[in-house]
């Protein structure tokens, strides 16, 4: 049977926390410019589950770290997260996020661009101040291999001979990085052993790729007013996901031409088609499969660590990834 884990429980553990960071999103979001202030707040306040900054507080608290630069460091997580979500709607021209209007929507491109380059740049300002070079370190490598997963999104779309390994090194790049170093960061501000790192961050990236995998099944299996998205957004925009690299690899000739011509000239014209293939070949239930193997590998990396609330979260945000429905 399938436990339904909700995030709320996980969140409860670090309430007070949660409170303090965004106690400091809210001071760092300041600036004498009006329209960032908006463009900022909008995107900031529009209903995010806020999982990356809650990685670097559940990190932190598994290694008993007593300080208050994890609140600093999450809230830079979330304004690197935000800053990468202005920039992916403005490539995607997406409309809808989390039930929302986006914010290039609302406030235009050009608008939604610039206030992602001050978030980036707010956030550079905020590590510095944590003087750790080994912090830098990894938020720079992070931003850096994010910015080349997006490139590398960008050219596989509408490319329909994508195979699983270049989606994979996609979505690790674009999506796993971040959650890979909001558990570093925790580990390194509590001085944390190299052996400790080196699993949470493990389990970051491996929890990352999980979360994007079922983001992919859900843009075929999803209920919109539950994922704040439309179903097929994805094949609108001709990305091949992971549901429609395996239906195509395992479907019958006609059923490979309707999804190679869905994913070389976009659209959703043949949305219906596409739905019922990837549901025939066992598309959905294989990514699923992917994505419960990637939390278990996840759960499996922090085994070591010692038992607390912490810990627990983190073994318990592993099956809501994998279990949720938006």
């Amino acid at each position: 049977m399938v436990v339904f884990v909700s995030i709320d429980v996980i969140q409860n553990y670090i309430e007070q926390d949660m409170r303090a960071v965004d106690e400091v999103i809210r001071k760092r979001l300041y600036s004498d410019v009006v329209l960032i202030r908006q463009v900022s707040e909008y995107i900031i306040n529009s209903g995010g589950k806020r999982l990356r900054p809650a990685l670097v507080l559940l990190s932190a608290g598994a290694f008993a770290y007593e300080g208050r630069d994890h609140h600093e460091l999450a809230a830079v997580v979330e304004f690197i997260h935000t800053a990468t979500l202005l920039h992916d709607d403005v490539v995607d021209e997406s409309s809808l996020r989390r039930g929302h209007a986006t914010a290039n929507s609302l406030f235009g491109n050009a608008a939604s661009v610039l206030v992602g380059d001050f978030l980036y740049s707010r956030a550079f300002q905020m590590m510095v101040g944590v003087k750790s070079m080994r912090v830098m370190e990894v938020l720079s490598d992070a931003t850096n291999i994010i910015a080349e997963g997006e490139v590398l999104q960008l050219l596989n779309c509408h490319d329909a001979d994508i195979d699983e390994a270049r989606y994979l090194q996609v979505i690790r790049y674009k999506t796993a990085k971040l959650f890979e170093a909001a558990t570093r960061l925790g580990a390194i501000l509590a001085k944390a052993s190299e052996k400790d790192e080196a699993g949470v961050a493990e389990y970051g990236m491996r929890l990352g790729t999980a979360f994007q995998l079922i983001d992919d099944v859900l843009d075929y299996s999803g209920d919109n007013e539950e994922t704040g998205k439309n179903v097929g957004d994805d094949l609108a925009e001709g990305k091949p996901t992971l549901p429609l690299i395996y239906a195509m690899k395992n479907g019958n000739p006609q059923q490979v031409a309707i999804i190679r011509s869905a994913i070389e000239h976009g659209g959703l014209q043949d949305l219906q088609q596409v739905l019922l293939t990837v549901q025939a070949t066992g598309a959905l239930v294989y990514a699923r499969n992917q994505a419960r193997q990637e939390a278990d590998a996840a759960c499996a990396a922090i085994a070591h660590l010692p038992d607390s609330v912490y810990k627990d979260s983190l073994l318990k945000l592993a099956d809501f990834a994998v279990t949720r429905k938006f």
